[in-house]
């Protein structure tokens, strides 16, 4: 069990990086559904969108390049440099071009010029703290890796509220005050932005000096190797970024344009709620990928992923079955704006679509540890062309509940795929019967709380109980274990 605690005692310190940060973040949806037309919300929801689609341009795979070569190489400052000069001249490239042709680029996507100078800004902020925040993890060093990323988002959420909140009660109190002299009328958008960007730049700031003592040494032959091994990674990370965020671009594109920006809105306010899956499977995620190289070499490897595996299901079905069981009581604290409720019908599926993405995240570690991570670049695109095909086919007539169904079914083909490939290259032992069975009765216990017995709670909690009596009836030992820190 060592290895176990191991792993649960960074994944919950990277959690805790995860939580918190999209916890405070949590914070700032009732504050822009509140203040922000649908049609508003919906833009920016769409810009932000861009903006994750471009993060994963700029990182080019060079993030799980960089925890490969440093876990294999014996030169790991050479690692170190290499990947970070890369990074650097290639961000500086981008910064030039896009600030070059930033009025082209708002024409192309119908975004207000001033919009886009603020994403690329974000943009070149953000992919320059990559291989730093990597290092920090390889290092292992979570607790000041949480540190950062906890400060990041909480430089945001106060900028925000006083920006949005604070600034117009000074100016209506003091309207000729030196407040009044910086606000700006009907900017709540491009405030929301500019906190955004004061975050990116403090962060920046203090890891500068992963540059400031860097000595600037380029290993090409190394960095030949790096780009072999992670572009295939961009691919793939391109065509998550689709699954990931198209669908909210296809809205706005494919709908009437007298609902597009609305329906994008209410649809991004309630995919929200599925949050508390994405904490869940991003936290593990950042935990598991070293976990998984450092022990790649170790005599047992598969039966220990097969083991992670299986908890991760334990504990994502209980998540699961939770959240869709209180949805309603969520969406008070999340949406207080009851207009958006109405798309509330997407939430099962988008939490089981996170989830589903979580088991590949696991059932992937194959075609990483032998090299061969163009599969995973393939995997990706199937999932991709699912997106696109669906979207094209289900937005017309179902709007954003096509969106929904897309998700989940790119999400579930991948994790199809990987598993039965995975069993051809890289057999691992799972369990698939409890695996099958955990996840088979959270699914279930949740389609009969939300679609038959939604907001009646005797019934929702008497599900959750039964789910546990289940699980521990079946882990008893497993979790005794844990309880009483055997090893």
């Amino acid at each position: 069990m060592g290895l176990y605690k191991k792993l649960f005692k960074q994944t919950a310190i990277y959690g805790l990086a995860t939580v918190l940060p999209r916890m405070f973040s949590f914070l700032l949806v009732p504050l822009y559904t509140n203040l922000l037309p649908k049609d508003d919300y919906g833009n920016l929801s769409i810009t932000f969108a861009w903006i994750i689609f471009f993060n994963v341009i700029l990182a080019y795979g060079m993030e799980t390049a960089f925890f490969r070569f440093y876990s294999n190489e014996e030169d790991k400052q050479a690692v170190v440099e290499t990947s970070m000069i890369s990074i650097f001249w290639t961000t500086i490239c981008f910064l030039f071009l896009a600030l070059l042709f930033r009025t082209t680029l708002a024409d192309w996507s119908g975004i207000d010029s001033q919009y886009i100078t603020y994403a690329i800004w974000i943009l070149a902020l953000d992919a320059l703290v990559i291989i730093p925040f990597s290092k920090l993890r390889a290092l292992q060093k979570p607790m000041v890796y949480a540190l950062i990323k906890i400060g990041n988002v909480l430089v945001n959420l106060v900028l925000s509220v006083l920006f949005l909140l604070y600034f117009p009660i000074l100016v209506k109190e003091n309207p000729e005050g030196f407040v009044s002299s910086l606000f700006i009328d009907n900017f709540e958008v491009g405030y929301i932005f500019l906190a955004n960007i004061i975050a990116s730049l403090l962060t920046f700031v203090v890891l500068s000096p992963d540059y400031v003592f860097l000595k600037w040494k380029f290993d090409f032959n190394l960095w030949k190797k790096m780009m072999r091994y992670g572009l295939p990674i961009l691919v793939a990370g391109i065509a998550f970024a689709i699954n990931e965020q198209f669908d909210k671009i296809l809205l706005e594109q494919l709908l009437p344009k007298s609902i597009g920006k609305a329906e994008v809105g209410v649809y991004s306010a309630c995919y929200k709620l599925g949050l508390f899956m994405v904490l869940y499977r991003t936290a593990y995620t950042l935990g598991i990928e070293p976990f998984f190289f450092s022990h790649a070499s170790d005599k047992n490897a598969t039966h220990t992923y097969a083991m992670v595996t299986k908890y991760f299901v334990i504990f994502g079905s209980f998540i699961m079955l939770t959240v869709i069981v209180f949805a309603d009581l969520f969406k008070f604290l999340m949406i207080r704006d009851s207009s958006y409720w109405v798309a509330m019908k997407v939430v099962p599926l988008i939490i089981l679509a996170n989830f589903c993405l979580g088991i590949y995240t696991n059932l992937s570690v194959w075609y990483k540890l032998i090299d061969k991570t163009y599969i995973g670049a393939y995997i990706s695109i199937a999932g991709a062309i699912i997106t696109l095909v669906l979207n094209y086919l289900l937005i017309p007539s179902m709007s954003y509940y096509g969106s929904a169904i897309a998700t989940l079914a790119a999400y579930g083909s991948m994790m199809a795929i990987s598993y039965f490939l995975g069993n051809k290259y890289y057999p691992i032992p799972y369990d698939l019967k409890k695996i099958g069975g955990y996840l088979g009765l959270s699914i279930g216990f949740s389609i009969l709380s939300f679609y038959y017995f939604r907001e009646n709670y005797f019934v929702g909690i008497a599900l959750l109980s039964l789910f546990l009596y289940f699980l521990y009836r079946n882990e008893k030992e497993m979790l005794t274990s844990i309880l009483n820190r055997k090893k």
